[in-house]
């Protein structure tokens, strides 16, 4: 098995609008209960930070990026398909008639979602002024403010409408300032 296969490619499944959470965690359930987490690797609903008005005051609100989509990292088959595509909350995989596509990387890159395997190794550390160099914020400077090697993210503070907002990027998408 290659290692393309071996690590599944990221799919959009559609879903009723706000049952987004609902569907990840019934997905989640499905993996364990059908021994497919070597087929089925992760489910994601894609959140933002966005800084929101109400009655005068600023705060800062999570909101879902994809309102009625989920994304599924996993190997294409019938059986995966059967399993997400019959999950209640799921109205279909995104792609032409009822064959699915997988995001090209390009696309994963621009969402933050990192497609590579290999470990990235950094010269920065929390405190750390950085520039993004790649995503949707890139061109952004900010102070790392947590490291997650795991998952090879970095949590910085960036300024958004004139306060600090954290947002989560994937270690190859950083690059400390000298």
């Amino acid at each position: 098995m290659s290692e393309e296969m071996a690590q599944g490619k990221w799919y959009v499944a559609h879903t009723y609008s706000g049952y987004e959470n609902k569907v990840k965690a019934n997905i989640d359930k499905a993996i364990i209960n059908r021994h497919l987490e070597d087929q089925i690797f992760e489910v994601r609903v894609p959140v933002q930070e966005v800084p929101e008005m109400k009655n005068g005051k600023r705060k800062t609100v999570t909101r879902k990026m994809f309102p009625g989509y989920v994304l599924v990292n996993m190997i294409m088959n019938d059986d995966t398909w059967y399993v997400v595509r019959n999950t209640t909350g799921v109205t279909g995989f995104v792609g032409p008639g009822s064959k699915p596509v997988p995001l090209t990387d390009i696309e994963m890159r621009d969402l933050g979602i990192r497609t590579e395997v290999k470990e990235v190794e950094v010269d920065f550390e929390v405190g750390d002024t950085v520039n993004i160099i790649g995503g949707v914020w890139k061109d952004t400077v900010g102070v790392v403010a947590a490291m997650n090697p795991n998952k090879q993210m970095v949590t910085i503070n960036v300024e958004l409408f004139g306060r600090e907002t954290p947002v989560e990027i994937s270690f190859v998408d950083v690059q400390r300032l000298r």
